[in-house]
């Protein structure tokens, strides 16, 4: 088989077109502009005060840098531009959708930092995900119902907003230690794309995730354990916004209860992780959203006497094999998914062995 022949068993369906390397070249713009805007950010954090304190959810035993989101943002911002300009042709199908992910993202990264540097109340944060929510109903990419009728309304009104609110906090509640939320969403991300990179309907999920992954990547360089900073509520919540947008993007029709399990399983983890401490405190007669706790999975693990390091490669050795599954479920060939495993294991190594050397 030739290379030509190969790309396209990956899906590509012009290999001698630009398409692909635009795709390649946003995530790996995102990738660089998050990475190197990292330890400018990190003094400047230091220098103004934005720090996380250690508290009851986090393991950091010193004040931390919390403004790595707005590196993330900027890193995907910076790869979008870009792809705008590789790509204008096909920007133009789908710049309705993009820029309506990126006005919902961008309105929560504004939340998150100032909930980072100065406090929030509950409702506050929630109503503004709602709205962010509500913006992919009104632009017509949320989840359509239609169970043998025309499409419910209300119903995929109500399924796109839990959706969309419930991943978002996930990730959030996932982000307590150091390279677990960044490692995750890059796994996810990067499955995502595979699959969304098959349908052309799709194409507005593709270069967001390329974005979303690369610049998780470069994050990561700077997050796995020690890490040198985090990405504070405003970088959890731009993941998962993103990832729960991108994942409902495109053609997801609810026809069936069924409909719904591969975006599930695509993040399996941050569901199950996110329900099992909601029904605890609920059991426990506490408030699942602002009751702080060392209670996910990774507090579990850590508990057992593991340490951090081991903890986030086993907890993204799960999001790999349920990304796995979810690629299985959307049907994607054998050499799609492999291809797409085996590059997530290799770029994630590649990261940790550079952190690992570098402290």
């Amino acid at each position: 088989m030739d290379v030509y022949s190969f790309l396209q068993s990956l899906g590509i369906a012009n290999p001698r077109g630009s398409g692909w390397l635009a795709v390649i070249l946003t995530f790996g713009l995102a990738w660089a502009v998050t990475r190197c805007l990292m330890p400018t950010l990190r003094s400047f954090a230091l220098e103004v005060g934005w720090a996380d304190q250690p508290n009851a959810r986090r393991l950091n035993q010193e004040p931390l840098p919390n403004a790595g989101g707005l590196a993330i943002y900027t890193g995907v911002v910076a790869a979008l531009v870009l792809a705008t300009l590789l790509r204008p042709i096909v920007i133009e199908g789908v710049l309705a959708q993009v820029l309506t992910i990126l006005l919902g993202g961008s309105v929560l990264v504004l939340v998150g930092f100032i909930d980072d540097q100065f406090g929030l109340p509950a409702y506050v944060r929630l109503s503004v995900q709602i709205i962010a929510a509500l913006l992919l109903v009104a632009s017509g990419a949320g989840i359509k119902a239609t169970f043998g009728t025309p499409i419910d309304v209300q119903l995929s009104m109500l399924l796109t907003v839990l959706w969309v609110v419930g991943i978002t906090n996930a990730i959030n509640l996932m982000d307590g230690m150091d390279g677990l939320a960044a490692g995750v969403s890059f796994i996810t991300a990067m499955s995502l794309l595979a699959v969304s990179a098959q349908f052309p309907s799709r194409a507005a999920a593709t270069l967001l995730l390329a974005a979303l992954g690369g610049s998780a990547l470069g994050f990561l360089r700077h997050n796995f354990h020690p890490s040198h900073i985090i990405m504070g509520d405003a970088g959890a919540y731009f993941f998962g916004y993103v990832l729960a947008a991108s994942s409902i993007l495109g053609s997801l029709k609810v026809t069936t209860v069924f409909a719904l399990v591969p975006p599930v399983v695509f993040l399996l983890l941050p569901v199950l992780d996110t329900t099992q401490v909601f029904v605890r405190r609920l059991i426990n007669g506490k408030n699942p959203l602002t009751t702080p706790g060392k209670d996910h999975l990774h507090h579990r693990l850590l508990a057992f006497g593991f340490s951090q390091r081991y903890v986030a490669l086993i907890l993204w050795g799960i999001t790999l094999v349920s990304n796995w599954l979810a690629m299985k479920l959307q049907d994607m060939t054998p050499r799609v998914i492999y291809a797409t495993t085996g590059g997530i294991i290799l770029l994630l190594g590649i990261t940790v062995l550079q952190r690992i050397r570098a402290k």
